[in-house]
Order: structure tokens, then C-alpha cells, then sequence
């Protein structure tokens, strides 16, 4: 029987005319995870890496979703070597550690933990200090899933993949696979590996080759401003399926987050991969008509969206082979 194949977006608070108006404005903006979930079964927190989340505020997340709803969520940065000292990348103090995995807590105890999501820089490179880096990052979650992201071509090139996909195997950590522009050191080639039984990862960043170096652009989401469409996607439908019938959960998620393209993928990929979402909200339909000339079929097919969950009391461009 083949693994449950989940499909997300990462984050949830950007999406141009997905949420109702009235979800826009001051209050009703934290109603917004809440309306998120009544379409897709899981979402990436982002807004961990920038800072460290409090446990009230977890809390919340936790009350706003329904029991089966998934959380990935990403390493705070100086725990993936993004923070420096004196220009150089720095390891996190003991303090961040601690507050980060308390951040964990109530998501693993209320079972709405995905994966711990950890993407490294372009500068941490394959070396054996990066390598101890993962064993540390490994042996700091014993009980979690650990996703593990590159962003640097030393741990492909050069005949490189064989013994980094055997590493991330050997410490159980799960490879993200990545779509992104194909452009210099500071990217990772469209493999889609198995490197621990519990969870593959596809993750998909656009192929705005014109915007991928620019993260000082003039939004956050700047780098990000690229709409698949439906045929890109399929290339990575083989790879997908395979893995899951091959009974590994797969995490689909879209970080195109620019407008309302991810959800727009979202949905394409859900269609794609016959995993079942409601019917997309009006504006999100209407940006596929435009983009695709009709309505798909899928559309009549698709029920309505769930209603709002209730309140919790225990308050996811080449040709691509599946590895492992």
C-alpha cells in the first residue's frame, strides 16, 4: 500500500487573494492558519528561523488546526551556521538550543510535529566540520524527524552524492529534495532521495533564475517570484509516486511564496499526484484560468472545504531519478 503523500505551502501568512478580506485586516489576520487548514493538511513555519518562537504562540498554532494538520518547522538560524561572529559563521548559544526545543514541545506532544527542518547556507560546505555539524544537529532531536537541505554543490559534484546521501542515511536524516535555478555553487541538483524510511521531502523554490542571488531585493519574496506550470511539475510526478509506493511518506512543499503562486502550485501538484484538497477559492481558481485557459477538470470533482477546525484542548527543470 503506498505512504501518505502530504501537499503544503511554506507559510502561511503571504498569500495574495487566498484569504477572505476580511481575514486581512488587524485581529482577523490570526484567523488566517485556521482558514490555511480547511484546505491543506500541512504547512512549513518559516518565521522559526528568523526568531525563536514562544510556547503560547505554539500553543496557538496547535489550537487553530485540526488533530491530523502537520507542522514542519524550520531550525532557527544559528543553528544552521547563518549567524556570524567576527565574519564567520558561529554555532548557537546553549540558551538557543534550549529555547528552540521547547519551541518543539507542544507540537510533538500534541502530535502535529512533522519534520525539524534544517537548511544550511551556501558557505557550509562539505567538509568534516559540516559533517560533525550533522551528527550534532542529529543527536540534539533523538526523537524528532531531521530534514536536512543543501545548498552547495561540494555535496554532489565530483562523484560527491554517493557518500553524502550514505552519511544522511546512516544518521537517519531526511534529504530535502530541491527545485531551484540551476546557477553556480550555491544550488542543489533535482534529486529526490530516500535516506530515511520515515519521510521524503520535495521542496520547490521557483526557477527565477534572474532573482535566485538576490535576497536584498525589495521583498522578502522577491527571489521567490516564479509560477510553475502544471508541465514542470509533472517532471517531478515519477519521482513522487515512486517513493511513496515504495511506502515512504512524501512532504510536497511549494516556497514560491511571491503572490499566490505556491498555493496555486499546491493545488496543481495535489491534482498531479491525486491526492485529494478541496475546491480552490474563487481568486485562486481564477489565477489558474488565467494561466491555463479553462478550468481543470479535477475542479468539479473537488468537494468543498472542510469547516473550521475546533479549538484543540490539548493546546511540503531536469530529468529526476528517485535515490535510496
Amino acid at each position: 500500500m503506498a505512504a501518505e503523500i502530504r501537499v503544503g505551502t511554506c507559510n502561511w501568512a503571504d498569500h495574495k487573494e487566498f484569504y477572505p478580506p476580511e481575514l486581512e485586516r488587524g485581529r482577523r489576520q490570526r484567523e488566517k492558519l485556521e482558514y490555511y487548514a480547511r484546505f491543506f493538511p500541512m504547512v512549513e513555519i518559516d518565521t522559526s528561523f528568523y526568531g525563536l518562537p514562544k510556547p503560547e504562540v505554539v500553543d496557538s498554532w496547535i489550537g487553530r488546526t485540526p488533530a491530523g494538520f502537520r507542522f514542519n518547522i524550520k531550525a532557527f538560524r544559528s543553528l544552521t551556521r547563518h549567524e556570524r561572529e567576527n565574519g564567520r559563521p558561529r554555532p548557537p548559544t546553549d540558551e538557543e538550543v534550549r529555547d528552540f526545543l521547547a519551541a518543539l514541545s507542544p507540537l510533538r506532544d500534541s502530535g502535529r510535529l512533522g519534520a525539524v527542518h534544517y537548511q544550511f547556507p551556501p558557505w557550509f560546505t562539505n567538509r568534516p566540520d559540516a559533517r560533525d555539524v550533522l551528527l550534532e544537529t542529529r543527536e540534539r532531536h533523538p526523537d524528532d524527524i531531521v530534514a536536512v537541505e543543501f545548498r552547495h554543490r561540494s555535496w554532489f559534484d565530483n562523484d560527491a552524492w554517493p557518500a553524502t546521501e550514505d552519511l544522511l542515511r546512516e544518521l537517519d536524516c531526511v534529504y530535502v529534495g530541491v527545485d531551484a535555478p540551476q546557477l553556480g555553487s550555491g544550488t542543489a541538483p533535482p534529486i529526490l532521495a530516500i535516506t530515511s524510511p520515515k519521510l521524503c521531502i520535495a521542496r520547490f523554490h521557483g526557477r527565477n533564475r534572474t532573482t535566485w542571488y538576490r535576497p536584498d531585493g525589495p521583498t522578502s519574496d522577491y527571489r521567490f517570484n516564479y509560477l510553475y506550470s502544471p508541465r514542470e511539475l509533472e517532471e517531478w510526478v515519477p519521482a513522487i509516486r515512486e517513493a511513496a509506493d515504495r511506502g515512504t511518506p512524501v512532504h510536497v512543499l511549494l516556497n514560491n511564496n511571491r503572490s499566490n503562486y505556491a498555493v496555486v502550485n499546491a493545488f496543481d501538484f495535489a491534482a498531479l499526484l491525486d491526492v485529494p484538497l478541496p475546491r480552490p477559492p474563487q481568486p485562486i481558481l481564477e489565477r489558474i484560468v488565467e494561466r491555463d485557459g479553462s478550468v481543470p477538470a479535477w475542479v468539479a470533482e473537488a468537494p468543498p472545504p472542510t469547516e473550521p477546525a475546533a479549538a484543540d484542548p490539548s493546546s511540503g527543470q531536469a530529468s529526476l531519478d528517485i535515490d535510496g
